[in-house]
């Protein structure tokens, strides 16, 4: 089972989708617009993945935080900050094999999905 977080209208989602259509993968896509997050989500992401590489600091929404937030990030204020703005979350993630895997790189799907 594979599943795919992130937002559709992602150009890097929309590349991911793309590859594993094109290369036969069976995968279910949670949307977080449409699907949600939960707490208990974010805490897996965190886990697996760490904190600081869950959260996309190259997106508007990350520039849009003052200088004060930014400072004061923390595990437990960027878990609020994901909550409350999905499309702070690095993506896409994908979960293949009970294994986190973060971003699209041909070349680390070719490995993840031989």
């Amino acid at each position: 089972m594979t599943i795919m977080y992130g937002i559709p209208n992602c150009d890097t989602i929309k590349k991911a989708k793309k590859y594993l259509n094109d290369n036969n993968v069976e995968f279910t896509f949670h949307d977080y617009r449409k699907d949600g997050v939960s707490p208990e989500l974010i805490d897996q992401f965190f886990a697996q993945l760490g904190w600081e590489n869950v959260l996309n600091k190259r997106g508007t929404t990350y520039r849009s935080l003052t200088d004060e937030q930014k400072q004061a990030l923390n595990e437990s204020s960027a878990k609020q900050h994901l909550l409350d703005s999905p499309a702070m979350i690095k993506r896409p993630i994908i979960v293949h094999n009970e294994a986190f895997h973060l971003g699209f790189k041909a070349p680390q799907y070719n490995e993840i999905f031989s």
